[in-house]
């Protein structure tokens, strides 16, 4: 015999079947019968409430890149639905799962131009292009909820499902009739075994045995696959370097890691892109396409479980759609074990050269700071069970070049779309997702005034209830949005902007103490250490607040960056001051980046 259930309940239910026991959000009159339904679910799921929609999105999308699970957001209508799109559009663009659940006004009212009525599924049609539904009866909603995380899962995309207000107090029978016109779904879907055929591994092999300067360059898609990347560079002797999204998932202390590639990459990435005759792409899809080899000078391998991908940034002979640990799981029997290679001696030449070339940049002197040495710092003592979140600005470039991770460490930020806000969310995310591991994020001030300084409050709100109450939020405070003045410097010979560059001065770490956090602030090279072992220590969230010079140059690796130069000495010598203190730093990197190259 049925019972009787309201929509939104069903909603609650059909989460937990899914595995869902956290989503982010911000209440209005347009979910207020799933927030009635929360309430009596008792915080299973729990509604994790963001300080603004867009924030709420980030985290749902830092909760499904840590947790490898779907992240889940709700909203209002009209512009609560509006304000999610740049944390969906973060999901869609670096491919992982998110289902959002937005309200709509009454079905009775749609088409009256009635208070904050938006087409909303012309609003989320682009972003959610693989799904998007309004459920417009109560026998549909079920339907629809599985459909939206089926697809969101398989297709590693967000997905929305639209509940106008009435549809949600909709009474359901429970279980559906079986009859004309109603289907009956199932919470349900499991990872299929995708390996390519016999045939496309041996003729991708025959193009790796052949190289004699064979590179990796790896993404996010290795995640479950690092120990078999290994064992396939280290058949071929390859150096192996990663996209911004893959510097988590090889570990950067072998002597054959490249570290990152592209224009916030590494000189190492550089040499090895430059200097490879064959390419294997795992798993990733890379934008920097002027940082690959040149067309025709290396051939190419390409494995991705999105077909969709293969030879979509470089001209491959061989693209193999198949998961990454399966196909090279198949692909290294039929390898040709390369002995004595001449290749790798050169890569890890290369290799040191870039270490000892870090090292140095990051040890020129700036004012106060040099904000790669404050990075660079963190390495020694990030903690083996850390997580990481990293926000988008000159603080990416430092985290990329670097940031050492240990190996288990996940970090993460908003790479593709490169949205700013990513730091703090994302770390709220990894931190509810295990509260027993320390976080810190790395941010600039530029972010922290957009969206960090917002979140903090949620930080304040929830960490007494974190086993390890560690959270450092680490802020570059240079004053400037430094990443963008470089840029004008680099792509437009400008001078910097100030009306659009300059950042009001705010008190980081002053503001932490307000909430009842701890704030350090640190502006000199010797109280780094201090304040590092000070904030991973301490027993409460912690804000650092390090003052740092915006004048160090964003240098691209060489051979690209010195075509840039020009560029940016004719943006400086615009500049007030002609630019004296930023120029001096950008020739002190060159004639860096000239022995190195002479050492080589």
């Amino acid at each position: 015999m049925s019972e009787e259930q309201l929509v939104a309940d069903l909603v609650v239910q059909r989460l937990r079947a899914w595995g869902v026991h956290r989503l982010f959000g911000y209440s209005g009159d347009g979910i207020n019968g799933f927030m009635g339904a929360l309430r009596r679910a008792g915080g299973d799921p729990r509604l994790v409430q963001a300080r603004h929609e867009e924030n709420a999105a980030l985290m749902a999308v830092g909760h499904a890149k840590y947790t490898g699970g779907v992240g889940v957001v709700t909203s209002t209508q009209g512009p609560g639905a509006v304000h999610l799109l740049n944390g969906l559009y973060d999901a869609k663009l670096d491919h992982v799962p998110v289902v959002a659940i937005v309200g709509q006004q009454a079905t009775t009212v749609m088409g009256a131009e009635y208070m904050q009525e938006i087409d909303l599924q012309g609003l989320f049609k682009d972003v959610a292009a693989q799904f998007v539904q309004t459920v417009l009866s109560a026998q549909q909603a079920p339907m629809v909820l599985d459909r939206a995380f089926r697809t969101a899962l398989a297709t590693r995309s967000p997905c929305v499902v639209i509940l106008p207000h009435d549809v949600q107090q909709e009474p359901l029978a429970d279980p559906l009739p079986q009859e004309h016109g109603v289907l009956v779904t199932a919470s349900e879907w499991r990872r299929p075994h995708v390996v390519p055929t016999q045939a496309d591994l041996q003729e991708a092999a025959d193009v790796l045995n052949a190289g004699r300067r064979v590179a990796l360059l790896v993404g996010q898609g290795v995640r479950e696959a690092q120990g078999q990347v290994r064992a396939v560079a280290e058949r071929l002797g390859a150096g192996v370097t990663t996209s911004l999204l893959g510097k988590p998932w090889f570990d950067e202390s072998l002597p054959y890691s490249c570290g990152v590639m592209g224009h916030l990459g590494t000189t190492a990435s550089a040499w090895l892109m430059e200097q490879c005759d064959t390419l294997l792409i795992v798993g990733s899809n890379d934008p920097w396409t002027e940082f690959y080899p040149t067309p025709g000078q290396a051939r190419g391998v390409q494995v991705d479980l999105d077909g969709r991908h293969l030879g979509n940034r470089y001209p491959i002979e061989v693209g193999l759609t198949g998961d990454a640990a399966e196909t090279l799981d198949a692909l290294l029997p039929l390898l040709d074990p390369t002995h004595g290679s001449s290749w790798r001696e050169d890569v890890e030449a290369s290799v040191r050269r870039w270490h000892e070339l870090a090292q140095e940049r990051a040890s020129l002197p700036a004012d106060p700071l040099n904000p790669e040495l404050v990075v660079r710092s963190l390495s020694a003592r990030l903690p083996a069970d850390c997580q990481v979140s990293v926000d988008v600005g000159s603080v990416t470039y430092w985290y990329a070049r670097h940031l050492r991770l240990p190996p288990g460490v996940q970090a993460h930020l908003s790479s593709t779309l490169a949205t700013m806000g990513s730091g703090v969310t994302y770390g709220i995310a990894a931190k509810l997702a295990s509260p027993d591991r320390p976080l810190v994020a790395l941010v600039g001030d530029g972010a922290m005034q957009m969206v960090g300084i917002a979140e903090l409050i949620t930080v304040s709100r929830l960490w007494q209830e974190w086993s390890d109450p560690r959270f450092v939020v680490l802020v570059l405070h240079n004053g400037e949005l430094a990443e963008v003045t470089w840029e004008q410097r680099e792509m437009e010979g400008d001078p910097r902007f100030e009306d659009s560059q300059l950042l009001p001065d705010f008190p980081y770490a002053g503001y932490a103490e307000l909430l009842g956090l701890q704030g350090i602030r640190v502006d000199s090279p010797g109280g780094l250490e201090a304040a590092w072992d000070a904030a991973l220590g301490a027993s409460r969230p912690v804000v650092v607040e390090a003052v740092v010079d915006p004048d160090v140059p964003l240098l691209p690796p060489f051979p690209a960056g010195e075509q840039k130069l020009e560029s940016f000495r004719r943006g400086l010598r615009q500049e007030p001051d002609g630019g004296e203190h930023a120029l001096h730093l950008l020739d002190e990197q060159v004639r860096q980046e000239a022995r190195l190259r002479e050492d080589s």
